[in-house]
């Protein structure tokens, strides 16, 4: 499937159930590597970036199979770090498969990570905090090549909370000799699942969630059962696709203790908002309210929901000011939302000013990554007649099968 195809104008109605997290699973799936045992993930989502990482796994030697309710990786027989190139170029969350295999195997070689294009993102934190454990680094044309004769316990800052780094770190970490003290590490749900998975598998890891995180490596670990958490983008993304579109739903399972900043901006937005065990209940304002937002790490609103707000805030009653601090090439999709009727303008490259219209008119679109694929189904959710969106791709590296949880809330969603 390259496309779908949207029929807009219909408010959402009912429930879905929210998929495991894309972000928690993938640095989950690497560290599967250091245990040299068999692990069952739980509700580990089947998207793009977990079948790519499924195929590097297999090719550095481990048996992974799929279950029902998960996915079992066998570990045992890895005994080589290098990494398959077109798994590496397609998504960028192999990077966190680096810290692994020094961990594992002394070594790792791989090609530069690829994904989406949304900003320079560039790995030079990752390396310069695997140095100070004692990795050597030697950069070739089109690869990376690591090495390090020993692991050793370090006391790290990372100049900004990068959540990647925090993840190599912490998966070197587990495996050198003594103790490895990390500053500023992110704050960021996916580090406490990758933290809780290591723990459980053994692993003695202090302080996850805070910007402290205190690594007692060198211990032995074993596989073991682990549940991966509910997809909190995806939530958030069928949140502001309601608020846009008009209607209520619940969203089943959702991660409410990890959406304070995006429940806020709901509210803020004029949406009703009620959170329970089952999941969270949202109710559609008759007109959105215009706000100010600036994107922040956790705890604040993430950058993987901007666009999507963004999208929404089309129809919005007044201008809306969106700030994107993390990434700075994050506001691709504006040109596509013009498109379909959107008042944009643009302040520089990280701010814009959104003006409500009426009406936006459904049109062809292009995904040009993933988030903001996501974000073109909710502006074809609002639009008035169809809206086909190419570049279906892309938003499948995250979301399971947007069509079909869209159609489970009513909405009109045909593959193209």
């Amino acid at each position: 499937m390259d496309s779908i195809r949207i029929q807009g104008g219909i408010a959402l109605q009912g429930k879905v159930r929210v998929q495991g997290s894309k972000n928690a699973s993938l640095p989950v799936l690497a560290a599967t590597l250091l245990v040299g045992d068999s692990s069952f993930i739980r509700n580990c989502p089947r998207i793009a970036d977990v079948h790519a990482m499924v195929c590097l796994l297999k090719s550095l030697g481990c048996t992974v199979r799929w279950q029902e309710t998960g996915i079992v990786v066998d570990s045992s027989q890895v005994r080589r770090g290098e990494m398959s190139g077109e798994a590496v170029a397609g998504m960028r969350s192999s990077l966190c498969l680096l810290g692994a295999l020094i961990g594992r195997c002394g070594e790792a070689v791989m090609e530069y990570p690829g994904g989406c294009v949304i900003g320079r993102r560039p790995i030079d934190m990752h390396l310069c905090a695997l140095e100070q454990m004692g990795v050597e680094f030697h950069r070739e044309t089109d690869k990376l090549r690591a090495c390090a004769a020993k692991l050793h316990g370090a006391c790290i800052r990372l100049p900004f909370p990068s959540v990647g780094a925090t993840e190599n770190v912490v998966l070197a970490g587990v495996m050198a000799e003594g103790e490895t003290v990390l500053e500023g590490a992110a704050l960021e749900p996916e580090i406490v699942s990758l933290c809780r998975y290591l723990s459980d598998c053994g692993a003695f890891i202090q302080g996850a969630g805070s910007s402290r995180i205190v690594i007692h490596g060198g211990r032995r670990l074993w596989g073991t059962e682990f549940c991966v958490p509910s997809d909190r983008i995806v939530a958030g993304t069928y949140l502001f696709g309601c608020l846009g579109a008009g209607g209520s739903i619940l969203l089943e399972g959702a991660p409410r203790e990890e959406m304070g900043a995006v429940l806020e901006t709901a509210e803020r937005m004029g949406g009703h908002i009620c959170t329970s065990p089952e999941g969270i209940y949202v109710q559609a304002p008759g007109t959105l309210r215009p706000i100010c937002l600036s994107t922040a790490p956790h705890p604040g609103f993430p950058t993987d929901l901007q666009s999507v707000v963004l999208a929404a805030e089309t129809r919005g009653a007044g201008c809306t000011c969106i700030e994107e601090t993390i990434f700075e090439n994050r506001f691709r999709i504006v040109e596509e939302l013009e498109k379909m009727g959107a008042c944009i303008r643009r302040r520089d490259s990280r701010r814009v000013v959104v003006q409500g219209v009426e009406k936006l008119q459904g049109a062809e679109v292009e995904a040009k990554e993933l988030r903001g694929g996501a974000a073109l189904a909710v502006a074809g959710l609002m639009a008035q007649g169809e809206t086909l969106i190419g570049g279906y791709p892309y938003i499948c590296r995250g979301y399971e099968n947007i069509g079909r949880d869209l159609r489970e809330l009513g909405a009109r969603v045909a593959s193209v």
